[in-house]
């Protein structure tokens, strides 16, 4: 069976591996997983991560952050979903907290932060937003 939203089992992977106070979780890569989590860590929400091989599939494995023995991540949520897609453009781009969270946005030059898309002047599609 298919996933229709790869994404957010990404995003709820990560959520409920942090609940159970787990040192890393893993799941099947994509190249949109891959550019979300390089985006995560570039931010300092999560550790290292590392794509294994396994024959025809691979597997992403994220080593996952916590601070005094709390997760780094508070909030981890989907905005833009197949059913209902959510673009913006580079004034309408969201601040989280005030500036302290990030929003995820797809942009035709990657997937980056709201404010690398704010400083280059891109709107694009807004995937998640991490606090």
């Amino acid at each position: 069976m298919s996933m229709t939203d790869p994404i957010a089992d990404l995003l709820t992977r990560i959520r409920n591996a942090q609940r159970a106070g787990k040192a890393d979780v893993s799941m099947s890569a994509s190249k949109v997983k891959a550019s979300i989590l390089k985006v995560l860590k570039d931010e300092g929400y999560v550790g290292e991560y590392r794509i294994a091989n396994e024959g025809a599939k691979s597997t992403l494995v994220i080593e996952l952050k916590y601070y005094e023995g709390r997760p780094v991540i508070d909030r981890l949520e989907r905005v833009s979903r197949p059913g209902l897609r959510i673009y913006r453009g580079k004034d309408d781009l969201p601040k989280i907290l005030g500036g302290l969270g990030t929003a995820i946005v797809s942009t035709p030059k990657g997937v980056m932060t709201d404010k690398q898309a704010r400083a280059i002047g891109q709107g694009g599609e807004v995937l998640c937003i991490v606090a």
